[in-house]
């Protein structure tokens, strides 16, 4: 069967009518977990913003169901215009047993595999608490855009286990920042090196792909004068 890891960031009041979607297409909902925007203080004190509370609100999907959430998101929630929240699957690879499967759909029928063309990647920044401007200072450098933060803790021993002289067992912060592929690798190596394992952040960064996604504002597309006098196109 062929599935996929929804992932719906919204605001608080649209996270009830995300989850409602979820259910009327044959989904349970599988998390609702409290995030963050990214924006710094000092854009959101320029243009007299207050800090929205995010929700992350996921789910497990078969491809029909995940074309339903995406229809019905951009049909009743609006989730195609920029602004409104970001709406994204994740291809899963595989499922340990029937009786997770079975857990995951009502089904156990297997087969099929997801859509493998990916012009989009979520990117995975995990960092010590309080170091999420650093990590994202990099990032935008870089050309991303925004993303969401939600808050964790580590796994580690009770000594909090090193690895590559990374500490997991420790309050951590997780973003979440959806990037085009050809951006992916310039924002990775910006976190790395600013926010990386060597440095106060101690973050590690991951990618997985994405198979759709809703709720990106469209990249722009511009024409770059030459030191030759010819001229290129920035999409």
């Amino acid at each position: 069967m062929e599935l996929y890891q929804i992932l719906a960031v919204v605001d608080r009041e649209t996270a009830p009518r995300m989850e409602e979607i979820y259910r009327a297409c044959g989904t349970q909902v599988g998390i609702s977990q409290i995030a963050a925007g990214t924006a710094n203080n000092d854009i959101l004190a320029r243009y007299g913003l207050a800090e929205t509370e995010k929700r992350i609100v996921g789910t497990i999907a078969s491809a029909p169901q995940q074309r339903s959430i995406f229809n019905m998101a951009r049909n009743q929630l609006y989730l195609d215009i920029p602004g409104n929240g970001i709406l994204t699957a994740v291809p899963i690879k595989s499922v340990a047993g029937r009786q997770a499967l079975a857990f995951l759909t009502g089904s156990e029928i297997t087969g099929g595999k997801p859509k493998m063309e990916f012009e989009y990647e979520l990117i995975v920044v995990v960092l010590k608490e309080g170091y999420v401007d650093m990590a994202m200072d990099a990032a935008r450098e870089a050309g991303a855009g925004g993303g969401t933060v939600l808050h964790a803790k580590g796994t580690g021993g009770k000594q909090g286990t090193g690895f590559f002289s990374v500490r997991f067992a420790e309050e951590k912060d997780m973003i979440y920042i959806v990037a085009h592929r050809d951006e992916k690798t310039a924002v990775m190596q910006a976190i790395n090196t600013k926010a990386g394992p060597n440095t106060e952040a101690q973050g590690i960064c991951f990618s997985m792909p994405i198979s759709a996604v809703m709720g990106l504002r469209a990249r722009s597309t511009e024409s770059v004068e030459t030191d030759d006098g010819t001229s290129s196109s920035n999409v």
